[in-house]
């Protein structure tokens, strides 16, 4: 039998991290994740041009989806990172990200329209 992870599997948004940064205001949760929803969706789209600012896009994303617990996010962002670094081929990790980015949106949703 597999013993159970260390950290709870909260899904694309770790809601006990989220809480902690939010101090438990359920209100600031809404609002900082409805805000993290757009941006993302925003940023996404701006990194599928690859502008000249792609790094600090992908950066900005990473910082964000790690303050709300979005860390499937924060860590395809990484990964765009280092491919945009490293001069590599940039189009699977976007992929990666736009995929995390629509996971943890669906999440953001889901929550909202609980609240």
């Amino acid at each position: 039998m597999p013993s159970p992870p260390l950290a709870p599997d909260d899904g694309p948004i770790d809601t006990g991290h989220l809480a902690q940064m939010t101090l438990g205001d359920a209100s600031l949760e809404r609002e900082v994740l409805a805000m993290f929803s757009a941006q993302a969706a925003g940023l996404v789209g701006k990194l599928a041009t690859l502008p000249s600012d792609a790094l600090a896009l992908a950066h900005t994303l990473k910082g964000s989806a790690r303050a709300i617990g979005a860390f499937a996010v924060a860590d395809a962002a990484a990964v765009l990172e280092v491919a945009i670094r490293n001069a590599n081929d940039p189009q699977p990790a976007l992929a990666e990200l736009a995929g995390a980015v629509a996971e943890a949106r669906a999440a953001i949703d889901a929550i909202l329209r609980r609240s």
